[in-house]
Protein backbone atom coordinates (compact mmCIF):
# COMPACT_ATOMS: atom_id res chain seq x y z
CA UNK A 1 0.00 0.00 0.00
CA UNK A 2 1.36 3.50 -0.88
CA UNK A 3 -0.72 6.11 1.28
CA UNK A 4 -3.00 5.68 4.10
CA UNK A 5 -4.64 8.97 5.18
CA UNK A 6 -5.87 8.01 8.97
CA UNK A 7 -8.73 9.23 11.33
CA UNK A 8 -10.11 11.70 8.43
CA UNK A 9 -14.17 12.35 7.97
CA UNK A 10 -14.72 11.20 4.32
CA UNK A 11 -17.30 12.81 2.56
CA UNK A 12 -17.80 9.56 -0.10
CA UNK A 13 -20.69 11.39 -2.60
CA UNK A 14 -21.02 7.41 -3.15
CA UNK A 15 -24.67 6.25 -4.54
CA UNK A 16 -25.35 6.12 -0.52
CA UNK A 17 -23.81 9.40 -0.14
CA UNK A 18 -22.19 8.21 2.86
CA UNK A 19 -20.18 10.24 5.12
CA UNK A 20 -17.65 8.06 7.68
CA UNK A 21 -16.14 9.54 10.30
CA UNK A 22 -13.05 8.48 11.46
CA UNK A 23 -12.14 6.68 8.70
CA UNK A 24 -8.77 5.08 7.29
CA UNK A 25 -8.31 5.63 3.47
CA UNK A 26 -5.94 3.06 1.58
CA UNK A 27 -4.48 4.38 -1.67
CA UNK A 28 -2.45 1.81 -3.38
CA UNK A 29 -0.91 2.23 -7.18
CA UNK A 30 -3.29 5.77 -8.01
CA UNK A 31 -6.35 3.83 -6.73
CA UNK A 32 -8.98 4.19 -3.88
CA UNK A 33 -8.37 0.20 -1.80
CA UNK A 34 -10.72 0.79 0.88
CA UNK A 35 -12.78 3.32 2.88
CA UNK A 36 -13.23 1.84 6.83
CA UNK A 37 -13.25 2.86 9.92
CA UNK A 38 -10.95 0.38 11.26
CA UNK A 39 -6.99 1.11 9.48
CA UNK A 40 -6.31 -1.90 7.17
CA UNK A 41 -3.92 -4.76 8.29
CA UNK A 42 -1.06 -3.43 5.78
CA UNK A 43 1.64 -1.14 6.57
CA UNK A 44 1.63 1.82 4.36
CA UNK A 45 4.91 3.78 2.20
CA UNK A 46 3.69 7.03 3.73
CA UNK A 47 0.62 7.94 6.33
CA UNK A 48 -1.04 11.36 6.21
CA UNK A 49 -2.59 12.06 9.68
CA UNK A 50 -6.13 13.24 8.95
CA UNK A 51 -7.16 14.50 12.08
CA UNK A 52 -9.55 17.64 12.03
CA UNK A 53 -9.67 17.04 8.20
CA UNK A 54 -12.57 16.14 5.95
CA UNK A 55 -11.85 14.39 2.71
CA UNK A 56 -13.92 15.06 -0.07
CA UNK A 57 -13.45 13.82 -4.02
CA UNK A 58 -11.56 16.19 -6.07
CA UNK A 59 -13.79 19.14 -7.43
CA UNK A 60 -14.15 19.29 -11.36
CA UNK A 61 -14.20 22.77 -13.06
CA UNK A 62 -16.42 21.50 -15.87
CA UNK A 63 -15.47 25.03 -17.37
CA UNK A 64 -12.67 27.11 -17.31
CA UNK A 65 -9.91 29.29 -20.16
CA UNK A 66 -7.06 28.44 -17.71
CA UNK A 67 -4.80 30.96 -20.32
CA UNK A 68 -7.07 33.79 -19.15
CA UNK A 69 -5.19 34.00 -15.62
CA UNK A 70 -2.84 36.64 -17.55
CA UNK A 71 -5.82 38.86 -17.79
CA UNK A 72 -7.47 39.02 -14.62
CA UNK A 73 -9.16 41.67 -12.85
CA UNK A 74 -8.04 43.77 -16.24
CA UNK A 75 -11.37 45.14 -17.69
CA UNK A 76 -13.39 44.43 -14.30
CA UNK A 77 -14.78 47.70 -13.87
CA UNK A 78 -15.33 48.37 -18.20
CA UNK A 79 -18.73 47.78 -19.53
CA UNK A 80 -19.34 44.45 -21.39
CA UNK A 81 -18.40 46.32 -24.78
CA UNK A 82 -15.49 48.06 -23.80
CA UNK A 83 -14.21 45.02 -21.57
CA UNK A 84 -14.65 42.46 -24.77
CA UNK A 85 -12.72 44.91 -27.34
CA UNK A 86 -9.77 45.40 -24.03
CA UNK A 87 -9.88 41.23 -24.12
CA UNK A 88 -9.93 40.77 -27.99
CA UNK A 89 -6.57 43.31 -28.55
CA UNK A 90 -5.27 41.28 -25.60
CA UNK A 91 -5.24 37.91 -27.01
CA UNK A 92 -3.95 39.83 -30.22
CA UNK A 93 -0.96 40.04 -28.53
CA UNK A 94 -0.52 36.16 -26.58
CA UNK A 95 1.66 33.64 -27.72
CA UNK A 96 1.86 30.30 -26.90
CA UNK A 97 4.67 31.16 -23.89
CA UNK A 98 2.27 33.56 -22.53
CA UNK A 99 -0.32 30.82 -22.59
CA UNK A 100 1.48 28.35 -21.00
CA UNK A 101 2.84 30.65 -18.34
CA UNK A 102 -0.59 31.65 -17.52
CA UNK A 103 -1.83 28.00 -17.27
CA UNK A 104 0.08 27.09 -14.97
CA UNK A 105 -0.27 29.57 -12.76
CA UNK A 106 -4.00 28.69 -13.36
CA UNK A 107 -3.45 25.01 -12.57
CA UNK A 108 -1.67 26.08 -9.63
CA UNK A 109 -4.92 28.17 -8.12
CA UNK A 110 -7.33 25.56 -9.31
CA UNK A 111 -4.92 22.61 -7.43
CA UNK A 112 -4.57 25.20 -4.31
CA UNK A 113 -8.33 24.89 -4.02
CA UNK A 114 -9.13 21.22 -4.13
CA UNK A 115 -9.51 21.16 -7.96
CA UNK A 116 -8.06 17.85 -9.72
CA UNK A 117 -9.45 18.07 -12.99
CA UNK A 118 -10.52 20.83 -15.32
CA UNK A 119 -12.33 21.43 -18.61
CA UNK A 120 -10.78 24.06 -20.70
CA UNK A 121 -12.38 25.45 -23.92
CA UNK A 122 -9.51 28.78 -25.52
CA UNK A 123 -6.36 28.81 -28.05
CA UNK A 124 -3.23 27.68 -27.40
CA UNK A 125 -4.03 24.05 -26.33
CA UNK A 126 -0.87 22.91 -26.98
CA UNK A 127 0.55 25.00 -24.19
CA UNK A 128 -2.36 24.22 -21.50
CA UNK A 129 -1.62 20.53 -22.66
CA UNK A 130 2.40 20.74 -21.74
CA UNK A 131 1.14 22.69 -18.37
CA UNK A 132 -1.16 19.75 -17.31
CA UNK A 133 1.01 17.37 -18.34
CA UNK A 134 4.10 18.43 -16.07
CA UNK A 135 1.30 19.53 -13.03
CA UNK A 136 -0.01 16.34 -12.99
CA UNK A 137 -3.62 17.74 -12.93
CA UNK A 138 -6.14 16.19 -15.25
CA UNK A 139 -7.68 18.27 -18.28
CA UNK A 140 -9.91 17.81 -21.04
CA UNK A 141 -8.78 20.23 -23.37
CA UNK A 142 -10.71 21.64 -26.62
CA UNK A 143 -9.24 24.05 -29.16
CA UNK A 144 -11.76 26.76 -29.60
CA UNK A 145 -12.63 26.50 -32.81
CA UNK A 146 -13.80 30.60 -33.91
CA UNK A 147 -14.37 31.57 -37.52
CA UNK A 148 -16.66 31.23 -40.42
CA UNK A 149 -16.10 29.56 -43.54
CA UNK A 150 -17.96 31.43 -46.54
CA UNK A 151 -20.29 29.50 -48.48
CA UNK A 152 -17.70 30.27 -51.95
CA UNK A 153 -14.83 29.52 -49.91
CA UNK A 154 -12.67 25.77 -50.59
CA UNK A 155 -12.98 23.94 -47.02
CA UNK A 156 -11.37 20.77 -46.59
CA UNK A 157 -10.93 19.78 -43.12
CA UNK A 158 -7.46 17.65 -44.33
CA UNK A 159 -6.34 21.25 -45.37
CA UNK A 160 -7.90 23.67 -43.29
CA UNK A 161 -5.03 25.55 -40.74
CA UNK A 162 -7.26 25.32 -37.87
CA UNK A 163 -8.96 21.79 -38.41
CA UNK A 164 -5.20 20.03 -38.68
CA UNK A 165 -3.99 21.84 -35.60
CA UNK A 166 -7.09 20.09 -33.92
CA UNK A 167 -5.35 16.75 -35.40
CA UNK A 168 -2.28 17.56 -34.44
CA UNK A 169 -3.32 17.54 -30.87
CA UNK A 170 -5.44 14.95 -30.86
CA UNK A 171 -2.48 12.47 -31.99
CA UNK A 172 -0.12 14.05 -29.65
CA UNK A 173 -2.24 14.41 -26.67
CA UNK A 174 -5.65 12.42 -26.58
CA UNK A 175 -5.48 9.76 -23.83
CA UNK A 176 -2.16 11.01 -22.82
CA UNK A 177 -0.77 9.42 -19.16
CA UNK A 178 -3.57 6.72 -19.34
CA UNK A 179 -6.16 9.19 -20.41
CA UNK A 180 -4.86 11.69 -17.89
CA UNK A 181 -5.07 14.49 -20.49
CA UNK A 182 -8.31 14.16 -23.66
CA UNK A 183 -8.61 16.45 -26.63
CA UNK A 184 -12.34 17.81 -27.14
CA UNK A 185 -13.31 19.35 -30.38
CA UNK A 186 -14.38 22.76 -29.43
CA UNK A 187 -16.55 25.69 -31.04
CA UNK A 188 -16.23 28.77 -28.71
CA UNK A 189 -20.26 29.37 -29.62
CA UNK A 190 -23.41 29.47 -32.72
CA UNK A 191 -22.64 33.05 -32.99
CA UNK A 192 -18.33 32.73 -34.06
CA UNK A 193 -18.57 29.62 -36.88
CA UNK A 194 -21.08 27.91 -39.07
CA UNK A 195 -22.10 24.65 -40.40
CA UNK A 196 -19.26 24.16 -42.94
CA UNK A 197 -16.83 24.04 -39.96
CA UNK A 198 -19.24 22.16 -37.39
CA UNK A 199 -20.14 19.68 -39.88
CA UNK A 200 -16.31 19.43 -40.54
CA UNK A 201 -15.44 18.87 -36.71
CA UNK A 202 -18.54 16.97 -36.05
CA UNK A 203 -17.42 14.02 -38.91
CA UNK A 204 -13.98 14.30 -37.50
CA UNK A 205 -14.97 14.30 -33.30
CA UNK A 206 -17.53 10.92 -34.22
CA UNK A 207 -14.53 9.49 -36.28
CA UNK A 208 -12.04 9.84 -33.09
CA UNK A 209 -14.41 9.40 -30.35
CA UNK A 210 -13.89 12.99 -29.07
CA UNK A 211 -16.91 14.96 -27.32
CA UNK A 212 -17.12 18.96 -28.06
CA UNK A 213 -17.04 21.69 -25.53
CA UNK A 214 -18.68 25.36 -26.39
CA UNK A 215 -20.92 28.10 -25.34
CA UNK A 216 -24.17 28.23 -25.81
CA UNK A 217 -26.94 30.78 -24.16
CA UNK A 218 -24.85 32.79 -22.53
CA UNK A 219 -27.16 36.06 -23.22
CA UNK A 220 -30.15 37.28 -24.29
CA UNK A 221 -28.46 38.61 -27.49
CA UNK A 222 -27.02 35.34 -28.46
CA UNK A 223 -30.48 33.94 -28.88
CA UNK A 224 -32.23 37.08 -29.87
CA UNK A 225 -29.52 37.26 -32.68
CA UNK A 226 -29.82 34.08 -33.46
CA UNK A 227 -33.59 33.80 -33.87
CA UNK A 228 -33.70 36.92 -36.06
CA UNK A 229 -30.97 35.29 -38.30
CA UNK A 230 -32.18 31.61 -38.86
CA UNK A 231 -35.56 31.59 -36.54
CA UNK A 232 -34.00 29.05 -34.24
CA UNK A 233 -32.62 29.28 -31.01
CA UNK A 234 -28.75 28.13 -31.04
CA UNK A 235 -29.49 24.96 -29.67
CA UNK A 236 -31.85 24.18 -32.47
CA UNK A 237 -29.85 25.17 -35.00
CA UNK A 238 -26.78 23.44 -33.78
CA UNK A 239 -28.69 20.12 -33.13
CA UNK A 240 -30.13 20.19 -36.86
CA UNK A 241 -26.60 19.96 -37.69
CA UNK A 242 -26.25 16.91 -35.42
CA UNK A 243 -23.83 18.70 -33.27
CA UNK A 244 -25.30 17.07 -29.85
CA UNK A 245 -24.87 13.66 -31.54
CA UNK A 246 -21.05 14.17 -29.61
CA UNK A 247 -20.94 13.80 -25.71
CA UNK A 248 -21.47 17.20 -25.17
CA UNK A 249 -20.85 20.00 -22.78
CA UNK A 250 -22.30 23.33 -23.10
CA UNK A 251 -21.16 26.44 -20.59
CA UNK A 252 -23.67 28.82 -19.84
CA UNK A 253 -27.06 28.16 -20.60
CA UNK A 254 -28.53 30.86 -18.83
CA UNK A 255 -30.46 31.36 -21.42
CA UNK A 256 -32.38 28.20 -22.78
CA UNK A 257 -35.90 27.81 -23.45
CA UNK A 258 -38.17 25.36 -22.04
CA UNK A 259 -38.13 23.60 -25.40
CA UNK A 260 -34.24 24.24 -25.49
CA UNK A 261 -33.76 22.08 -22.35
CA UNK A 262 -36.30 19.26 -23.38
CA UNK A 263 -34.37 18.85 -26.34
CA UNK A 264 -30.83 18.98 -24.92
CA UNK A 265 -32.06 16.48 -22.32
CA UNK A 266 -33.07 14.08 -24.61
CA UNK A 267 -29.27 14.58 -26.10
CA UNK A 268 -28.05 14.08 -23.04
CA UNK A 269 -26.09 17.50 -23.24
CA UNK A 270 -24.29 18.29 -20.07
CA UNK A 271 -25.03 22.17 -19.31
CA UNK A 272 -22.27 23.78 -16.76
CA UNK A 273 -23.44 26.45 -14.61
CA UNK A 274 -21.13 29.48 -14.09
CA UNK A 275 -23.16 31.34 -11.42
CA UNK A 276 -19.98 33.37 -10.49
CA UNK A 277 -18.72 34.92 -13.65
CA UNK A 278 -22.61 35.01 -14.71
CA UNK A 279 -23.32 37.31 -11.75
CA UNK A 280 -20.25 39.20 -12.65
CA UNK A 281 -21.34 39.98 -16.36
CA UNK A 282 -25.00 40.78 -14.81
CA UNK A 283 -26.18 37.77 -17.05
CA UNK A 284 -28.20 34.70 -16.06
CA UNK A 285 -26.57 31.61 -15.08
CA UNK A 286 -28.53 28.22 -15.80
CA UNK A 287 -31.82 27.20 -14.13
CA UNK A 288 -30.23 24.17 -12.12
CA UNK A 289 -34.15 22.82 -11.25
CA UNK A 290 -35.40 23.09 -14.99
CA UNK A 291 -32.31 21.86 -16.84
CA UNK A 292 -32.66 18.57 -14.02
CA UNK A 293 -35.72 18.12 -14.41
CA UNK A 294 -35.59 18.23 -18.38
CA UNK A 295 -32.73 15.43 -18.36
CA UNK A 296 -29.23 17.17 -18.29
CA UNK A 297 -26.50 16.50 -16.27
CA UNK A 298 -25.88 19.93 -14.58
CA UNK A 299 -22.27 20.30 -13.64
CA UNK A 300 -20.40 23.86 -12.50
CA UNK A 301 -17.49 25.74 -13.73
CA UNK A 302 -15.47 29.36 -12.87
CA UNK A 303 -15.28 30.42 -16.81
CA UNK A 304 -12.09 31.99 -16.56
CA UNK A 305 -9.95 34.14 -14.04
CA UNK A 306 -10.83 37.29 -16.40
CA UNK A 307 -14.67 36.07 -15.78
CA UNK A 308 -14.88 34.74 -12.58
CA UNK A 309 -12.24 36.67 -10.73
CA UNK A 310 -10.89 33.64 -9.18
CA UNK A 311 -10.98 29.65 -9.77
CA UNK A 312 -12.45 28.92 -6.31
CA UNK A 313 -14.82 26.30 -7.04
CA UNK A 314 -15.87 26.50 -3.36
CA UNK A 315 -17.32 29.64 -4.35
CA UNK A 316 -18.89 28.46 -7.33
CA UNK A 317 -20.68 25.89 -4.74
CA UNK A 318 -22.18 29.23 -2.29
CA UNK A 319 -22.93 31.35 -5.69
CA UNK A 320 -25.20 28.49 -7.54
CA UNK A 321 -26.90 28.00 -4.14
CA UNK A 322 -27.65 31.64 -3.84
CA UNK A 323 -28.82 31.63 -7.19
CA UNK A 324 -30.85 29.10 -6.50
CA UNK A 325 -32.55 30.20 -3.09
CA UNK A 326 -33.24 33.76 -4.76
CA UNK A 327 -34.67 32.22 -7.74
CA UNK A 328 -36.99 30.60 -5.47
CA UNK A 329 -35.62 26.94 -6.07
CA UNK A 330 -33.56 26.31 -3.26
CA UNK A 331 -31.31 23.43 -3.69
CA UNK A 332 -29.86 21.15 -1.09
CA UNK A 333 -26.25 21.40 0.10
CA UNK A 334 -25.66 17.90 -1.38
CA UNK A 335 -27.14 18.52 -4.78
CA UNK A 336 -24.88 21.38 -4.98
CA UNK A 337 -21.65 19.33 -3.83
CA UNK A 338 -22.71 16.81 -6.28
CA UNK A 339 -22.87 19.11 -8.99
CA UNK A 340 -18.81 19.88 -8.66
CA UNK A 341 -17.99 16.21 -8.06
CA UNK A 342 -20.05 13.57 -9.43
CA UNK A 343 -21.99 15.56 -12.37
CA UNK A 344 -19.12 17.13 -13.14
CA UNK A 345 -17.16 13.35 -13.89
CA UNK A 346 -20.12 12.43 -15.82
CA UNK A 347 -19.57 16.04 -17.92
CA UNK A 348 -16.02 14.90 -18.81
CA UNK A 349 -16.95 11.14 -19.45
CA UNK A 350 -15.04 10.35 -16.24
CA UNK A 351 -17.75 9.08 -14.10
CA UNK A 352 -16.22 5.75 -13.59
CA UNK A 353 -12.74 7.15 -12.10
CA UNK A 354 -13.45 9.95 -10.28
CA UNK A 355 -16.42 12.23 -8.83
CA UNK A 356 -16.61 9.71 -5.47
CA UNK A 357 -14.58 8.76 -2.85
CA UNK A 358 -15.28 4.70 -3.44
CA UNK A 359 -12.94 1.80 -4.03
CA UNK A 360 -11.79 0.86 -7.52
CA UNK A 361 -11.72 4.47 -8.13
CA UNK A 362 -9.10 7.05 -8.90
CA UNK A 363 -7.47 8.70 -5.40
CA UNK A 364 -8.49 11.95 -6.94
CA UNK A 365 -9.52 14.09 -3.19
CA UNK A 366 -8.96 16.58 -1.38
CA UNK A 367 -8.64 17.05 2.19
CA UNK A 368 -10.11 20.15 4.14
CA UNK A 369 -8.93 21.60 7.23
CA UNK A 370 -12.24 22.12 9.24
CA UNK A 371 -9.86 23.53 12.24
CA UNK A 372 -10.64 27.10 10.26
CA UNK A 373 -12.98 29.74 13.20
CA UNK A 374 -15.42 29.60 10.06
CA UNK A 375 -15.61 26.36 10.32
CA UNK A 376 -16.86 25.53 14.22
CA UNK A 377 -18.89 24.94 14.64
CA UNK A 378 -19.80 22.22 12.30
CA UNK A 379 -23.60 21.04 12.82
CA UNK A 380 -23.67 19.70 9.09
CA UNK A 381 -20.63 19.20 6.64
CA UNK A 382 -22.61 19.05 3.35
CA UNK A 383 -23.62 22.45 4.67
CA UNK A 384 -20.50 24.19 5.94
CA UNK A 385 -18.63 22.70 2.28
CA UNK A 386 -21.31 24.91 0.70
CA UNK A 387 -22.03 27.54 2.93
CA UNK A 388 -19.09 28.67 4.76
CA UNK A 389 -15.98 26.67 3.28
CA UNK A 390 -13.37 28.30 1.38
CA UNK A 391 -10.92 27.09 -1.77
CA UNK A 392 -7.67 28.56 1.28
CA UNK A 393 -9.32 25.51 3.79
CA UNK A 394 -7.62 22.97 1.48
CA UNK A 395 -4.60 21.58 3.03
CA UNK A 396 -3.67 19.03 0.51
CA UNK A 397 -4.90 18.10 -3.42
CA UNK A 398 -3.87 14.75 -4.83
CA UNK A 399 -4.34 13.05 -8.20
CA UNK A 400 -3.95 9.90 -8.60
CA UNK A 401 -3.14 9.08 -5.68
CA UNK A 402 -0.08 11.87 -6.15
CA UNK A 403 -0.24 14.69 -3.82
CA UNK A 404 0.25 17.77 -6.25
CA UNK A 405 -0.16 20.25 -3.61
CA UNK A 406 0.11 20.60 0.20
CA UNK A 407 -0.02 23.08 2.75
CA UNK A 408 1.23 25.56 0.31
CA UNK A 409 3.87 24.02 -1.51
CA UNK A 410 3.16 22.60 -4.91
CA UNK A 411 5.81 19.73 -5.38
CA UNK A 412 4.94 19.00 -9.25
CA UNK A 413 5.62 22.70 -9.99
CA UNK A 414 8.43 25.41 -9.61
CA UNK A 415 5.32 28.25 -8.63
CA UNK A 416 8.57 30.49 -7.96
CA UNK A 417 9.51 29.71 -11.54
CA UNK A 418 6.18 30.27 -13.18
CA UNK A 419 5.70 33.89 -11.43
CA UNK A 420 8.52 35.00 -12.78
CA UNK A 421 7.72 33.79 -15.92
CA UNK A 422 4.62 35.28 -15.82
CA UNK A 423 5.65 38.74 -14.81
CA UNK A 424 8.82 38.81 -16.40
CA UNK A 425 7.88 37.98 -20.01
CA UNK A 426 4.16 37.37 -20.18
CA UNK A 427 2.76 40.80 -18.86
CA UNK A 428 5.02 42.82 -20.30
CA UNK A 429 4.67 40.82 -23.82
CA UNK A 430 0.68 41.08 -23.18
CA UNK A 431 0.34 44.37 -21.63
CA UNK A 432 3.44 46.98 -22.97
CA UNK A 433 2.29 49.42 -25.67
CA UNK A 434 2.82 49.04 -28.88
CA UNK A 435 5.55 51.94 -30.44
CA UNK A 436 5.15 53.37 -34.24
Amino acid sequence: MDTLISNVTAVTMNERMEVIFGAYIAIDQGKILSIQRQPPKEQPKTIIDGTGMVAIPGLINAHTHLATAALRSFADDLTPPEALEAQLKLEARMDSRCAKAAAQLAIAECLRFGVTSVSDLYYYPEATAQAAAEAGIKADLALSSYRFIDQNEDFDFDTDEQCQELCRLVDKWHGFDNGRIRIDAGIWAEYTSNYRLWEGLLGYAAEKGLALQLHLAQTQSETDLCLDRTGLTPAALLDCHRLFSLPTTAAGCGYLSPEDRALLGRRKVSAVALPLAAAKAGCQSAQIGPCVKAGMNLALGTDGAMGSGNLDMFQVMRCAALTARERGEPLPAAAVLMMATVCGARAQGRGAECGMLKPGMDADLALVDFSAPHLIPCHDLLRSLVYAAQGGDVAMTMVRGKILYQNGRFPTMDLNAVVEELTGYAIGHLFQSKKG
